[in-house]
């Protein structure tokens, strides 16, 4: 049984945290005196009242399995329901299509824009767009479970629903712990992240920005030019590293430093694979420059390619250069990226290298089946052995994913969208990238989307985000019965 009262503590905490998170924006708008100070400070106050009654009139217990996946699922709507009263309230946006749209792909990390001109945006608000995707990197349910204390076994059931990946990692028996400790890795890199942008030229502002959009490999920027802006190498070298570093699972990152020992990367397939994809496409893409007679340097087209190759695998989808000019063969190498993602445990979004390793060891497994029909081999994925029930789970997710693109492709393609954009919009939103193809290209946004698509993009980065599962149980009647 579903127990709503519950529920509804829970989400209260979840709207309080978002609240207060605001405040941080408000401050920003009242140091550059804006004129958005009392309309973004009453969303603010709006958010946290609510958080605030709903904590209060709920019943205090211990949730179920069943109660967290629910707790998860509405709270990432309803963080993105509260999040979009900012851009409302201040009518920096004109509709609430467009300020939900907006604040989905802040909190999924997606970095898909309605916003035309960033730069004439107020810069509070600009600092709320990059804050909610810096939230929603780590996961805003995984700073939840960080900061309440007195959990115990619950808090198990809300890490288990958001975390990203078909194997989720522990540093540690206590989950509030594993939590915090992602978090602080999290903070810490965050830290190195702005001080070495702000060496390198950013002001203050727009390193804190950038650095939020970084590490939650989101790519919201304060540009219209986006990364393209900042005609610097040490800047753009800067980002593709620490945006690489955001693909990787926070818990190598968390051991090797805690260790002092890079081994536990090199142990790990996941990380291994996802750096050859990384290397192996830039280089191609480098080729593909060349060839196509690029007239950057050969540093600038080297850069050029792993910052591209970085940012689309990584989901996070900034743009130093329009990529849509490159050659075929180097957009063809950037389509395939948008499929790949992040390591498991990692910030950023998609399928992931861990699954396709997980598809790849069976399919030779398969075939050794073929030559030795009698063997019997053992699927593993970084020492441990693969259950049945993964390896059909990684293939379920696998037939959803392909089945959610293709019904957003359907819908936008109904719109009158053109199959190019239609194609690339779905997988950039269900992957949780940004940008696409034609009409929504690295120099393009989603403005020009009827509200009713842009419903349905917000629908698929949430579904992205929450990796299919937690959200569609949500729509299975079985679920909701005893």
């Amino acid at each position: 049984m579903i127990r709503t009262r519950v529920i509804l503590g829970y989400l209260g905490r979840i709207i309080l945290i978002i609240g207060i998170s605001m405040l941080s924006s408000v401050l920003c708008s009242l140091y550059y005196r804006e004129s958005i100070i009392i309309p973004f400070s009453l969303a603010a106050g709006v958010t946290i009242v609510t958080g605030l009654l709903l904590v209060f009139s709920a019943e205090k217990q211990a949730i179920h399995y069943k109660e967290g996946f629910v707790i998860v699922s509405l709270g990432w709507l309803l963080a993105s329901l509260f999040g979009s009263l900012p851009y409302i309230f201040t009518g920096c946006l004109p509709s609430f299509a467009d300020a939900f749209f907006e604040t989905v792909s802040g909190f999924t990390t997606t970095g898909a824009s309605v916003i035309s001109n960033v730069e004439a945006t107020p810069k509070g608000l600009l600092f709320w767009r990059s804050l909610t995707q810096w939230l929603g990197g780590m996961g805003i349910i995984g700073l939840f479970v960080a900061i309440i204390s007195g959990m115990g076994a619950q808090a198990n059931h809300l890490f288990k629903a958001e975390v990203p990946g078909p194997v989720a990692n522990k540093i540690s028996p206590r989950v509030r712990e594993t939590a915090k400790k992602l978090w602080i890795t999290y903070i810490v890199l965050s830290v190195c992240c702005t001080l070495l942008l702000y060496l390198f030229g950013m002001d203050l502002f727009d390193s804190l920005c950038h650095t939020f959009a970084t590490m939650a490999t989101g790519g919201f920027s304060t540009r219209n030019a986006s990364v393209g802006y900042y005609n610097s190498p040490l800047i753009q070298w800067t980002l593709t590293i620490f945006m690489f570093i955001a693909g990787v699972n926070f818990t190598l990152h968390y051991l090797g430093f805690k260790q002092r020992n890079l081994q536990v990367y090199l142990k790990n397939r996941e990380f291994l694979f996802y750096t050859a994809i990384v290397v192996v496409a830039s280089l191609l893409v480098t080729l593909s420059l060349s060839l196509g007679g690029s007239e950057l340097s050969t540093e600038g087209k080297v850069r050029a390619a792993f910052f591209q190759v970085v940012t689309i695998v990584t989901t996070t989808g900034y743009s130093s250069v329009d990529f849509e000019l490159w050659p075929n063969m180097a957009l063809g190498i950037i389509f395939l990226m948008m499929f790949v993602g992040g390591c498991a445990g990692s910030t950023g979004g998609n399928i992931k290298p861990g699954r396709y390793l997980i598809l790849l060891h069976r399919s030779i497994i398969e075939i050794k089946r073929i030559i030795h029909p009698k063997a019997v081999i053992s699927l593993h994925f970084n020492d441990r052995i693969i259950s049945d029930s993964l390896l059909i789970n990684v293939l379920q997710f696998f037939f959803l994913y392909i089945m959610f693109l293709a019904l957003g492709t359907i819908g936008l393609s109904c719109l009158d969208v053109d199959l190019i954009t239609s194609i690339t919009a779905a997988a950039s939103c269900l992957g949780n990238i940004g940008p696409g193809l034609g009409e929504v290209g690295p120099m393009d946004n989603y403005s020009f989307i009827a509200d009713s698509g842009k419903y349905l993009l917000s629908l698929l980065m949430l579904v992205g985000r929450l990796e299919i599962y937690p959200l569609l149980l949500l729509f299975l009647p079985d679920f909701w019965r005893e």
